[in-house]
């Protein structure tokens, strides 16, 4: 007559196909356990489990230590890439919001493409070695800046695994290893060469490049610009309200939303010797709604994508010499000129939307200012 199973007076022990005892338990919080390993034979189990009983009863157990040696038996099972694709679907962003769209598709580009080579290793064999191995045959391809950003993902990511109790210490150890760039520097065009763009570039284009140029906005708020964030104060006044940015995300479309953060909320005012050139445009190439854009696509309904700007940016940068020019540079242009006015750094981080003190009080310092810098500026388009 075979012999009955008996039950674990405290726990559970099973057996399981390899011939190896599984054993767990209900902790205090009602949730099951499982031991870190399995065990030989059915008295090593039991042995671990008199051991957590034990810590119950005198009152040394906690759901924090379970749950840390629960983790390293996930952990054994857990490649990089099963955790950072769990990781993707619950991380949120400083202000507790999910990941944008963009950024999403970003990290998961960086996933599938730099980081590849982790994605199937287990997270328990993660070592620094193996992480600066990575980085250095990633530096070797000569991609700078895309080492430097999936390193930091990769930071980021086992950073939040040590805090899960999945490692004990997180492998990226890699001084500087976030801060890794191309050493390209951005050059802006000079005075001569931006007029030599603005002479070439199509004229519904042209106020583009120059509020781009004078007021520093990034592509994604100037192309989100609407009839009704370009506020006349006066017949020397004439200010860019940047309230809302596009972005593109490949297989999601264009997206409208917030600014880059929370500085980049801002009131821009313009140098006067460029708004005659943004009035014209107003009244030759913008609907009259004041929701229209300033700059949509062809159709004259929906947003511009860069592919099809560019097809109007390459020629004109050509014809300035500058093949090199990315339209971003611009940017740097009207910071560089905003500067040489004597702005102060508060005040330059304040109309480039740079600085990550609330918007409000920037402004209530800048204000009265940004319109005193924005007239020498014109005095220097004159140099």
């Amino acid at each position: 007559m075979p012999k009955r199973k008996t039950r674990e007076s405290f726990g559970a022990v099973r057996k399981r196909a390899s011939g190896r005892y599984q054993a767990s338990y209900v902790g205090l919080d009602g949730k099951r356990y499982n031991a870190p390993q399995t065990f030989d034979t059915l008295t090593d189990a039991r042995g671990w489990l008199s051991i957590q009983r034990a810590a119950l009863v005198t009152g040394g157990w906690s759901a924090t230590n379970a749950s840390n040696a629960a983790g390293q038996t996930r952990a054994r099972a857990d490649t990089f890439g099963e955790y950072a694709t769990g990781w993707l679907e619950t991380r949120v962003n400083r202000h507790g919001e999910n990941l944008r769209p963009r950024t999403r598709v970003e990290y998961e580009r960086l996933i599938s493409g730099p980081l590849s080579a982790l994605v199937d290793v287990r997270l328990a064999v993660l070592t620094p070695s193996l992480v600066r191995t990575w980085y250095s045959d990633q530096l070797a391809t000569g991609k700078k800046t895309q080492t430097s950003r999936a390193y930091g993902l990769l930071n980021s990511i086992l950073a939040t695994a040590v805090q899960d109790g999945l490692m004990t210490v997180n492998p990226c150890m890699i001084r500087g290893g976030q801060a890794a760039t191309s050493g390209r520097k951005v050059e802006p065009p000079t005075t001569v060469e931006l007029q030599k763009i603005l002479e070439t570039i199509a004229p519904k284009y042209r106020a583009a490049v120059l509020i781009a140029a004078w007021a520093g906005c990034r592509y994604g708020e100037l192309t989100e610009l609407r009839r009704r964030d370009i506020r006349v104060l006066g017949p020397e006044a004439l200010v860019v309200d940047v309230t809302r940015a596009v972005t593109h995300t490949k297989g999601v479309g264009f997206l409208v939303g917030k600014t880059k953060s929370e500085a980049g909320v801002r009131s821009i005012v313009l140098p006067p010797h460029i708004n005659a050139d943004i009035l014209a445009h107003l009244s030759e190439h913008v609907a009259e709604s004041s929701d229209a854009l300033l700059f949509p696509n062809a159709s004259g309904e929906g947003h511009l994508a860069q592919s099809s700007f560019a097809k109007h940016w390459y020629p004109a940068r050509e014809a300035a010499g500058r093949t090199d020019l990315a339209f971003h540079a611009l940017r740097h242009f009207g910071a560089t000129k905003f500067a040489q006015t004597g702005a102060t750094l508060k005040e330059i981080q304040s109309r480039l939307g740079h600085s990550t003190v609330a918007a409000a009080m920037k402004y209530q310092h800048t204000a009265g200012r940004d319109g005193e810098l924005a007239k020498r500026m014109s005095e220097l388009a004159k140099m």
